[in-house]
């Protein structure tokens, strides 16, 4: 009865919103270039480390669209004999080197802040805060236009999101410290405000970077409860048992399942298979799909043990035992 594949729109659905998201990032990339100059400029001119470390965080948003553009250029090319799933995982690569650089910049800021606390200096203040205010707007636009691309469904799209989202808020801390410091002469406002801005780096380094290993290492998709669909799978009318049962994400919104279903021996396989593509279809969202139709003839060597149970138990491993010797 061999394997069936359904290829279905999985890979029209990993493209949808491609368009827009590479324009918007596009877009994104040369608002957040031309005000990065603006922050860095400034930041030295008016002496002040918030502004610098924003623009420390800007530094590290244009990488990660320029990261995310060139992700979405390897994509886009087709599959080859030795890359049968084309160059998808560029897109979790980038995302990944976006978030450890964030970690990178957020550990510079930290050191930084730490010194200037002992001897906080002085900071032209009126000017911090016109060039932080600008590079808010700045930020507004690049938030507004990514929007417009697929940032729900695209953790690439979605990780360039979150860097433009806390830089975002190192504008707004800025120009808080900027207006504290030009109304007290308050200047360890400046190193306070910038570790704040490195809190804000590291909570959207960690959310990208768990988003790109979990990927990397192939685990089931969050919003996918894998004993769920192994649950519903055997309840198919003819279905004896689910084994071999592997979901993992290729790229973003581009989600794939493997499994056999043992069924019952008199039963024709297609109608049975169609069922099943069905199901994972209009339950879980899954339109890749590689599943084995088999019935009691077919016998394995060494069988992955049940989803829900623990490998390494007398249980499974008793199971295991009596399958081998059946062979």
């Amino acid at each position: 009865m061999g394997h069936h594949h359904d290829h279905g729109d999985g890979h029209g659905h990993h493209h949808h919103g491609k368009g827009a998201s590479k324009k918007a990032l596009l877009v994104s990339f040369i608002i957040i270039s031309l005000f990065l100059i603006v922050e860095v400029i400034g930041g030295f001119l008016t002496n002040s480390l918030a502004l610098l470390s924003d623009a420390g965080h800007m530094l590290s948003d244009a990488s990660a669209l320029l990261l995310s553009l060139i992700a979405i250029h390897f994509a886009a090319r087709p599959p080859t004999a030795k890359r049968s799933f084309g160059l998808h995982r560029f897109e979790i690569l980038a995302a990944l080197i976006n978030g450890v650089t964030l970690v990178v910049i957020s550990l510079i800021i930290f050191w930084e802040a730490y010194q200037r606390f002992f001897d906080p200096p002085q900071v032209a203040s009126g000017k911090m805060i016109i060039i932080a205010t600008i590079g808010l707007l700045a930020n507004i636009a690049a938030a507004f236009v990514l929007m417009r691309g697929d940032y729900k469904d695209n953790v690439n799209v979605r990780s360039a999101f979150l860097h433009v989202l806390g830089d975002l808020l190192g504008s707004v801390g800025a120009i808080v410290g900027g207006i504290l410091m030009w109304s007290f002469d308050w200047y360890i406002a400046d190193p306070l405000i910038s570790v704040i801005v490195a809190v804000l780096i590291l909570l959207s380094a960690w959310r990208v970077t768990k988003d790109s290993v979990n990927i990397l290492l192939e685990s089931t998709p969050s919003q996918i409860d894998l004993t769920l669909v192994e649950s519903k799978l055997s309840q198919l009318a003819g279905v004896t048992k689910v084994h071999d049962l592997h979901i993992w994400t290729v790229t973003s919104g581009f989600d794939s399942l493997t499994c056999h279903l043992i069924v019952e021996d008199h039963l024709p396989s297609y109608p049975l298979l169609n069922e099943a593509l069905e199901l994972l279809r209009h339950d879980f969202g899954i339109t890749h799909a590689t599943i084995q139709i088999e019935n009691s003839s077919v016998q394995h060597g060494d069988l992955h043990c049940q989803v829900g149970a623990d490998p390494h138990s007398h249980e499974a491993e008793h199971h295991c035992q009596e399958k081998k010797r059946s062979e």
